[in-house]
């Protein structure tokens, strides 16, 4: 069906877990397996088929996500190998959300991780079935029976060993099925043999579970056939109602064949998905010959043919020349050639069909997220949801032609990866980036240099504010005389601090016409562009004229405006100015273990600490940290946990600096200055 086969049954299948699980290594040890691919290439090599960018091969770990075709017992099988760093989410999301079922990768040495508790939320979200892979057996300290406690208590589902390993660590062999194998096999290890009954009892629970006749039966000591659990077994995992575990080596090739099978027989087809619903309410069926529906679940641009949407086909068909129409942007559009991907080779197909990944080029108006239709029966899908950048480095174009390149350069990345950010803080006048992580960044700005654009990284400036804490009043009197008109405004103004800014008027007596009081607080607004310490914007001040006197001939709003300044610098020095810093909502993610790490780390961050939520075995930490303390904290916290946390942050407005710290601030602002 990939090719335009029509009879063949489809899987779409997205490989999904933590950094370092060993993804793309078990998707090369399933391309070799299936014959689709005669040897296995090498991540540190930079040899996979799915690892096959310059930067993926220069870093040695995946940055995209990688389309893989194979055909296993009749079946089309493609395989979306994603990035394990939380940094690449945008590849990660559109991943899930451009399969039907998920093969979840927990590592036999490192257990659940912050990275596998994510993706599986991601996939609950669509109720989406998966299969749960302990990776890596054949490594040293492999412990089946410690990962598998982990993954179900950290894990939430009905999670049931579906085979058991044979051997561990370099001993490993091999798996047992749990259903299938005789606990009296003299062949089978003692081990084994023993662990047999234990798990075929928890594997049968949790298969009843599924079914409330088998349920029924069960609970009044009727004995069931492995026949018929097999039969639930299966209904179970297509339904995404049972995930079973499976120990799997792709070193070894142990548990592999299992796999395959497990993946052409258990998981489900696009077909079989169920009905589409769009943000309105209409419905597809996820057939051929329903009207044409698809979503861009990633665009990509390639050095020779250009951008690349990639497209999941929901329902219909869609063949060259038919006509779309975007309906998330409103616009038209007619593909003249269709095409599937495989590593990185491009082959062009007559027909997409529903339940196809395709690729659609030449097509630059095209963006992740978008829906696509049939003119003549238009739906839109619910838009593909991120979360914010948490990372931000500082861009310095390194010659006048890059800088005249940069805004072309950057506006082909952000559309190829809707998770970067490219702002120009009005503040500092520096030209900001900002990702999910240091190394989102850096790969970022790698790409501009592949682009012709070479620029130098900072950390940006903090953008600090002054405010006052107290009330103070002061007259501003601008006098001039030189000949002709003169010059006189003069009026008195009260400061108190408060959330904020406000200007009010107190005059009375007409000591003021009021027609000089919008001159007076534009006066006032101009002298708070500089405050009095170190010369940055101020904020949170209430303002009220009490007061003044005005010149019938001198008078004029200009002479207000220079009052209404001076007044405001008079009072302010009265007022107890003070230094303000932006802060965060820190939210940080990491096995339990790193609690006390992370909790002593972010103490010598001036953190707040407001919460800790555990959850299995992982902590979630909530404090409001100063935005200055976690400029490398991206780096920092895969160090202190060995890449096992994970953050976000959002604003959450400005705090007094203290005194100690804002002194030094103050003196590094004027020595800055000159």
């Amino acid at each position: 069906m990939q090719d335009g086969r029509q009879d063949v049954p489809v899987r779409v299948v997205s490989l999904i877990g933590h950094s370092g699980a060993g993804k793309t290594t078990l998707s090369e040890a399933l391309l070799v397996r299936s014959g689709a691919l005669p040897r296995p290439g090498r991540v540190e090599d930079g040899t996979t088929q799915s690892d096959c960018t310059d930067a993926e091969k220069a870093h040695g770990f995946s940055i995209t996500t990688g389309v893989l075709r194979l055909t296993h017992a009749g079946t089309d099988l493609t395989l979306l190998d994603t990035p394990g760093y939380a940094d690449f989410v945008r590849e990660i999301r559109g991943a899930i959300r451009a399969a039907d079922s998920a093969l979840v990768l927990v590592s036999a040495v490192s257990g659940v991780e912050v990275g596998t508790e994510r993706v599986w939320a991601t996939a609950d979200r669509f109720a989406m079935p998966r299969i749960v892979l302990v990776s890596k057996m054949d490594r040293e300290r492999a412990n089946f029976s410690a990962v598998l406690a982990d993954i179900r208590a950290s894990l939430r589902g009905n999670v049931a060993a579906a085979f058991l390993p044979v051997g561990e660590g370099p001993d490993f062999r091999g798996v047992a099925d749990v259903l299938a194998a005789d606990p009296t096999d003299p062949d089978l290890p003692a081990e084994v043999r023993s662990a047999l009954p234990e798990a075929r009892e928890t594997l049968t629970e949790a298969i009843v579970e599924t079914d409330d006749d088998l349920m029924t039966r069960y609970l009044d000591g009727e004995e069931l056939s492995t026949e018929e659990l097999r039969s639930a077994f299966w209904r179970a995992v297509h339904a995404g109602t049972l995930f079973p575990v499976l120990p799997v080596s792709a070193l070894t090739g142990g548990g592999v064949d299992e796999l395959l099978d497990l993946m052409a027989r258990g998981l489900r087809s696009a077909q079989e998905r169920g009905v589409l619903s769009g943000v309105d309410g209409q419905t597809r069926e996820p057939t051929p010959d329903a009207p044409l529906s698809a979503r861009v679940w990633r665009v990509s641009v390639d050095p020779f043919v250009g951008k690349l949407a990639h497209i999941r086909v929901w329902s219909g068909t869609l063949r060259p020349g038919d006509p779309l129409r975007n309906t998330t942007q409103g616009t038209d559009l007619k593909p003249a050639h269709l095409y599937v991907m495989s590593g990185s080779t491009l082959t062009e197909v007559p027909e997409l069909r529903a339940g196809m990944l395709g690729v659609l080029t030449k097509l630059p108006e095209l963006h992740t997220g978008d829906t696509l239709a049939d003119p003549a029966h238009p739906i839109e899908y619910d838009p593909l949801v991120l979360p914010d950048p948490a990372h931000t480095v500082a861009l310095f174009p390194r010659t006048r032609q890059d800088e005249d390149r940069l805004g072309a350069a950057l506006a082909r990345l952000l559309d190829e990866d809707p998770t970067l950010r490219f702002s120009r803080e009005a503040q500092t006048g520096e030209l900001l980036l900002s990702g999910m992580g240091d190394m989102h960044t850096t790969i970022a700005v790698e790409r501009l240099a592949a682009l012709g654009v070479n620029v130098d990284t900072r950390l940006p400036q903090i953008p600090y504010r002054e405010t006052i804490r107290a009330s103070a009043q002061a007259q501003g009197k601008h006098k001039k005389q030189s000949g002709g008109h003169g010059q006189y405004g003069d009026c008195h103004v009260r400061l108190s601090p408060g959330p904020g800014f406000s200007f009010r008027s107190e005059v009375v007596g007409g000591a003021i016409p009021s027609k000089y009081l919008p001159s007076i607080e534009k006066g006032v607004q101009d002298a708070m562009e500089k405050g009095p310490l170190a010369g940055y914007p101020m904020q949170d001040v209430h303002v009220a004229v009490t007061g003044g006197s005005y010149h019938e001939v001198d008078s004029s709003d200009l002479a207000f405006r220079t009052a209404g300044a001076l007044a405001f610098r008079n009072a302010v020095e009265g007022a107890r100015p003070t230094l303000l810093e932006p802060v965060v909502l820190l939210r940080v993610r990491a096995p339990a273990s790193f609690t006390g790490d992370l909790v002593g780390d972010l103490q010598t961050r001036r953190a707040r600490v407001q919460g800790m939520e555990p959850e299995g075995t992982v902590i979630t930490v909530t404090a409001v940290v100063p935005q200055a303390e976690l400029q490398t904290y991206s780096a920092d916290l895969r160090s202190l946990t060995g890449g096992r946390g994970a953050f976000s942050v959002k604003p959450h407005g400005y705090q007094e600096v203290p005194d100690h710290l804002a002194k030094k601030i103050v003196e590094a602002r004027k020595a800055a200055a000159g």
